[in-house]
């Protein structure tokens, strides 16, 4: 088939607006008829130009058809006319301008549809998925660039060729049509540049948004987590208290504060890096200016609220410290005062020159006081108004009272040291608080509960070093009229009670209410020096022990084990802080109503019980741990003369001197009715003396097969001499060749008799190790043995074994019948005992 195209156009070239197609063919394959109003569309629409390829078709069976349309001038040798023309040349580059078209539509199909593509893609919150998105667009532009760098190549390479035709073109028609080929091709190379432009301004857009929402993201990531350390720093501040009770406590805050101020630095610095870089970010103009500066804003508050804060508390820990720092010098002035007064020795200072050169002590301290003294509290409470806590304010008041009464201690003192210094008085006697027991029990007393010689800071290394103190007839019975001076320890040195009266012994005896009077105030001071030495052990020792920055000093054997060393020493506090000291205040002016306070408070002081039980545990852990730097460490911080044993003794020191007191009291006491309530007091003091003594030693009891707490409470024991007599017929020859007694430890108990024997091991300790008890509901007794009144007899019901028992004075003897009598007289105790299920050993006794 042979085609031809003709163009008849307005602008006389091809693609152009067609508007026939002429097209010859052989006979017999198409119909004759031509079809001239039939079209196909082979146009595209590219960008603002529309190529509409809308071409009427005409079949043509001969030239000669062909010569009705076209002048045989305008026709090639091919249809016998002499126009020069190569039809492939010609078709080839139609071919080759249309496909060029083809191809700058594709590729502004391929740009609209990646811009449409880039613009609708949703922004992750992941920066891995921003990462991965910037890198496969980046990859697909680079794709669509090098493709339109193809397509332009080809269209330049296209527009030459036509160059190199339009040359050898000789005729002004062909050149025309030629030239207007070439402008097409120089359009669309145009409109591929245009677009390339226009798509490398649009990528460049999106790829600028998204690195600046991924550069968004990293630092909304840098502010939450600088944010949150912030917030942690300001938690830790809040956490430091702003106030301490003690220096020691304040100035570990401090320590605490200085740490914590370190590390917020740090942080801090940090913060300001981010901070700089989120102004580094809104200087290169971030779409999320105004959220990026809010950000920066917030650190930049944060980090100006806790340095605000830190320094804030630190002047307040600084300002609580110094008065702090004052009321410790103003305590530490008044305990030397006490100690001054103390070691004042009374023989010493009765002459003239001791009477002046104690005065120049008392002078010369004086000289020394502390600032405290010289503002008023009002004034003080002032100039710390901003750190004042009411437990300051408390302590504030207690170091006034505390201030006055010394100085109402040492201007006594310093009257009386006038009067002495002027007029020669004859020396006061001293002498024991209770006159010496009978010489059988100085084998069995022990110094710790001895008022002559205060409590032996090393006799607790025993077991048994508790011994009651005599009983409460031998103490009426040897009731001395000589006036007594009872001495107590204060920090390891010995004073007067009350101190020298101004008046002679013989005035002091014509007013007793004034002694009276000093006796309370020494009671009360001696009370307030307990406490806090209590507390400094509390404080100074205990909590230090769970303090983190002194567990490294902490000795493995005492980890969770202050409630061993100290027992229940912080109940003893609390019940002496809160409660017994407030009540002995209460009767400053009226002394004689202190049984009262005692006997109001006696179930209290039971406390001490468990707390003497557990010394022993105590006094073993001490002994394993004493040498550690941690009790070194803390006794230096509290300045303690002293090691902590010896202050662990305190209570049981303290326990001993309150009979003392209320003798004193009681000896002084005119009025009937006060002088029943000080010996009920007196009386149940030593009652709590007897039951601690007793328990101390009931818990060395060792081999004992059964519970021994079913025994009931334990009414006495103590030391006899014991025979045993079989009733039996088969009698050891041994027992029966037996007039050497046994030396026996007796327990009575409300429903048992224990027999133990003591027994002393080479390191001082001591045990009781049983050998056999009765049950008391089976016990018989008999008063007395002929030969010795001391002797009496205890057997079972059936009498097959009798012990006969040998008391150390008749005294004692008649103690123990009452009380086992007494026991025997309740038949409901004895009938309980028999139902109950109480399982009691039945060993016979033996060396």
């Amino acid at each position: 088939m042979q085609s031809i195209f003709h163009c008849k156009t307005n602008k006389t070239s091809f693609p152009g607006n067609l508007h026939l197609v002429l097209v010859l063919r052989p006979t017999g394959l198409l119909s004759s008829t031509p079809s001239p109003s039939s079209s196909t569309d082979l146009g595209f629409r590219f960008s603002q130009d529309d190529f509409l390829l809308k071409m009427p078709v005409v079949m043509l069976r001969s030239v000669g058809d062909l010569l009705r349309y076209i002048d045989e001038n305008h026709l090639a040798s091919d249809f016998t006319a002499k126009v020069e023309y190569c039809q492939s040349d010609w078709v080839l580059l139609r071919s080759s301008i249309e496909t060029f078209a083809v191809t700058v539509k594709e590729i502004a199909q391929l740009l609209q549809g990646f811009g449409s593509e880039l613009s609708e893609t949703e922004l992750p919150d992941e920066a891995n998925a921003i990462e991965f998105l910037l890198h496969s667009h980046t990859h697909r532009y680079r794709q669509m660039k090098d493709d339109i760098r193809g397509v332009l190549k080809e269209g330049r390479l296209l527009l030459s060729n036509l160059e190199t035709v339009k040359a050898a073109k000789r005729e002004v028609e062909e050149e025309r049509e030629i030239q207007a080929d070439m402008e097409t091709v120089q359009r669309l190379l145009a409109q591929l540049r245009d677009m390339e432009e226009a798509f490398d301004g649009f990528f460049e857009k999106h790829h600028l948004k998204l690195q600046q929402y991924l550069q968004l993201l990293h630092y909304e990531s840098s502010f939450q987590q600088m944010d949150e350390v912030l917030e942690w720093l300001s938690a830790q501040e809040k956490e430091i208290a702003s106030v301490g009770t003690t220096v020691v406590q304040t100035e570990q805050l401090l320590k605490d504060l200085d740490s914590l101020d370190k590390r917020a630095q740090e942080e801090m610095t940090r913060a300001q890096v981010v901070i700089l870089h989120g102004h580094q970010l809104a200087a290169n103009h971030h779409y999320a200016l105004a959220l990026i500066i809010q950000r920066c804003n917030e650190l930049r508050h944060h980090c100006d609220v806790i340095s605000t804060a830190i320094r804030t508390k630190r002047a307040s820990l600084t300002r609580t410290r110094d008065l702090l720092r004052r009321l410790e010098e103003a305590l530490r002035w008044c305990d030397e005062g006490a100690y001054l007064l103390a070691s004042q020795m009374v023989d010493k200072f009765q002459t003239k020159e001791g009477a002046q050169e104690a005065l120049q002590y008392l002078s010369n301290h004086q000289e020394r006081a502390p600032c405290v003294l010289k503002n008023s509290q009002d004034t003080l409470s002032l100039e710390f108004e901003a750190v004042l806590t009411p437990q300051l304010q408390s302590q504030i008041t207690m170091v006034k009272e505390k201030l006055i009464s010394v100085q109402c201690m040492i201007r006594n003192r310093e009257q009386c040291l006038k009067k002495l210094a002027d007029v020669q008085v004859r020396p006061i006697q001293l002498v024991a608080p209770r006159p010496e027991p009978d010489q059988t029990l100085l084998r069995c007393k022990s110094p710790l509960f001895s008022p002559k010689h205060g409590v032996d800071f090393n006799v607790l290394n025993s077991k048994f070093s508790f011994d009651l103190l005599p009983g409460k007839r031998a103490a009426r019975r040897n009731y001395s009229p000589r006036k007594i001076e009872v001495m107590h320890d204060y920090q390891g040195n010995r004073s007067c009670l009350y101190g020298p009266n101004p008046e002679t012994d013989s005035e002091a005896e014509d007013n007793p209410e004034q002694v009276t009077r000093h006796i309370m105030k020494e009671l009360i001071a001696t009370e307030r020096i307990y406490v806090d030495e209590l507390l400094s052990v509390l404080l100074g020792y205990r909590a230090e022990m769970e303090d983190p920055s002194m567990s490294y000093l902490l000795p493995s054997a005492l980890h969770s084990q202050k409630d061993v060393l100290f027992g229940n020493m912080p109940e003893i506090y609390q019940f002496h802080s809160r409660i017994f000291l407030q009540d002995l205040q209460g009767c400053l002016e009226t002394p004689e109503r202190v049984g009262a306070c005692f006997l109001q408070r006696k179930d209290k002081f039971h406390v001490y019980e468990c707390y003497c039980q557990n010394k022993p545990c105590s006094e073993l852990l001490w002994r394993q741990c004493s040498d550690s730097p941690f009790f070194q460490e803390c006794q230096k911080k509290l300045d303690h003369k002293l090691g902590l044993d010896s202050y662990l003794l305190k209570p049981i020191q303290r326990l001993t001197k309150y009979q003392l007191l209320l003798k004193e009291l009681l000896k002084h006491c005119v009025e009937e009715q006060y002088r029943c309530e000080l010996q009920e007091a007196l009386d149940s003091m030593l009652e709590l003396l007897k039951s601690v003594n007793d328990s101390m030693h009931q818990i060395a009891i060792t081999g004992y097969p059964g519970d021994i707490s079913q025994l009931g409470r334990i009414i006495l024991q103590g030391s006899f001499s014991v025979w045993i007599s079989h009733k039996r017929a088969a009698v050891r020859m041994k027992e029966l060749a037996r007039f050497k007694p046994m030396q026996r430890h007796l327990f009575l108990y409300e429903h048992a008799l224990l027999f133990c024997k003591r027994r002393d091991e080479d390191s001082h300790d001591s045990f009781y190790s049983f050998k056999s008890c009765l049950r008391m509901s089976a016990v018989a007794i008999t008063e007395t043995v002929k030969g010795d009144v001391k002797k009496f007899e205890i057997c079972n019901s059936g009498r097959e074994v009798v012990y006969i028992v040998q008391a150390p004075t008749v005294e004692v003897k008649v103690a123990w019948l009452n009380e086992i009598q007494k026991i025997l007289a309740n038949p409901q105790k004895l009938q309980s005992d028999e139902s109950s299920s109480l399982s009691l050993p039945d060993n016979l006794l033996s060396d």
